[in-house]
């Protein structure tokens, strides 16, 4: 899933990016409010980490906009902002939670994690549809009752977001957007004809249908 981060502390940015991406998260960096809006009319997002003050204007302005328009992606606000009159005004702002500085960044991924499975109704950490499981927490997958596969760091990745948008066709370019960071080099189209290969062969073949010249389909019976 790729997710938007909005922060102006190049440490902090690059050290919480680092560790989003260990779990399996791909990050675009927006360091203003303007940047994070040109993202945001280009870019699709599971969710959005928020800093509130930033060089050009509150982000707690940005993030009712957002609202205001229609976007309904989940919002962590994380901020040095630790008042509880902060707490409300953020959340009745539009927030859907809300970390104070200095955190820990286990406890924001748990954070982000909770969010996601809000997001998608689901209680646990593992996501099921058909025969396939997937463990978001360990990066695995398994068959029906076959034992649990490891998955490669890209694998999980992908699979994770075949099964978060089942029955969607989904285009090669769609995908490398998911799976590489803006400011990441573009990898190669074929690229994900390889882990597509990689996946069915852990699912079987017509878990993932090829529709040509459209991109690929997840299907969950």
């Amino acid at each position: 899933m790729k997710l938007l981060l909005l922060e102006d502390d190049d440490l902090l940015a690059e050290s919480l990016a680092e560790s989003l991406k260990d779990n399996g998260y791909r990050v675009d960096l927006a360091t203003s409010l303007r940047i994070a809006e040109a993202l945001m009319t280009t870019e699709t997002y599971a969710l959005a980490i928020m800093d509130l003050g930033l060089p050009d204007g509150s982000g707690l302005d940005l993030l009712k906009r957002w609202r205001q328009s229609g976007r309904d992606l989940p919002v962590l606000i994380l901020t040095a902002r630790n008042t509880w009159e902060d707490k409300v005004v953020g959340l009745e702002g539009g927030a859907d939670d809300y970390l104070t500085k200095p955190f820990h960044e286990a406890e924001l991924i748990a954070r982000v994690k909770a969010l996601l499975r809000r997001q998608s109704g689901r209680l646990s950490s593992q996501l099921t549809l058909g025969d396939v499981s997937l463990d978001e927490a360990n990066q695995c997958v398994r068959v029906a009752d076959n034992p649990w596969h490891p998955l490669t760091g890209t694998e999980f990745v992908l699979l994770r977001y075949f099964m978060h948008h089942p029955g969607r066709v989904l285009s090669k370019e769609h995908l490398l957007n998911q799976l590489y960071a803006l400011e990441q080099d573009a990898a190669a189209p074929n690229l994900i004809e390889v882990y597509i290969a990689r996946l069915r062969r852990h699912l079987g073949k017509p878990s993932i249908q090829t529709r040509r010249g459209q991109g690929y389909v997840f299907v969950a019976d």
